[in-house]
C-alpha cells in the first residue's frame, strides 16, 4: 500500500462526512456548518489545499436543496421588485430597464422584460439573465 493509500485510510473515519450526502436535515445543516469552518479558513484561496473540498461539499448541499427544496417558479418581475426592496431601489433608478414609466409596466404585470433589459439587469446585479426572463 502507498503513503498516500495509507494516509487517506488513517483519515478516512474524519474526512468521509464531509463528502458524503445528507440524507436529512440533521445531516445537511452539519455539512453546511463544516463548509462555512472550512471557507473561513480558506477565504478567497482557490489554490487552497481545502478549496477542492469546500467545492465538493457544495456540490452536495446544492444537490440536496435542489431536491428538498426547490426553488419556486418566479416570473422576472417578481424577481426585480424582490432585488428592488432588498436594495431599496425606486422605479426611477433602473436605467438599464429604462424610465420609471417602463419599470412600472413591469412590475404591474402589463410589460414583459425583454432579453437586453434581462442582460443588463444580469450586468448590474450578478444574476442569472434567465431569472429575469422567468426561465
Amino acid at each position: 500500500m502507498t503513503t498516500l493509500v495509507e494516509k487517506a485510510v488513517a483519515h478516512w473515519p474524519h474526512v468521509a462526512p464531509l463528502l458524503t450526502a445528507p440524507a436529512n436535515r440533521r445531516d445537511y445543516d452539519r455539512l453546511v456548518q463544516a463548509m462555512d469552518q472550512i471557507l473561513s479558513l480558506i477565504g478567497e484561496d482557490e489554490d487552497h489545499p481545502l478549496a477542492v473540498l469546500a467545492s465538493r461539499m457544495g456540490d452536495l448541499i446544492e444537490a440536496y436543496d435542489a431536491a428538498q427544496r426547490p426553488m419556486p417558479q418566479v416570473t422576472g418581475a417578481a424577481a426585480l421588485r424582490y432585488i428592488m426592496d432588498e436594495r431599496g431601489l425606486g422605479q426611477g433608478e433602473l436605467p438599464e430597464v429604462g424610465p420609471q414609466s417602463v419599470v412600472s409596466e413591469i412590475l404591474s404585470g402589463k410589460r414583459q422584460i425583454n432579453i437586453r433589459q434581462a442582460r443588463a439587469l444580469s450586468a448590474r446585479f450578478a444574476f442569472p439573465a434567465a431569472m429575469f426572463l422567468g426561465l
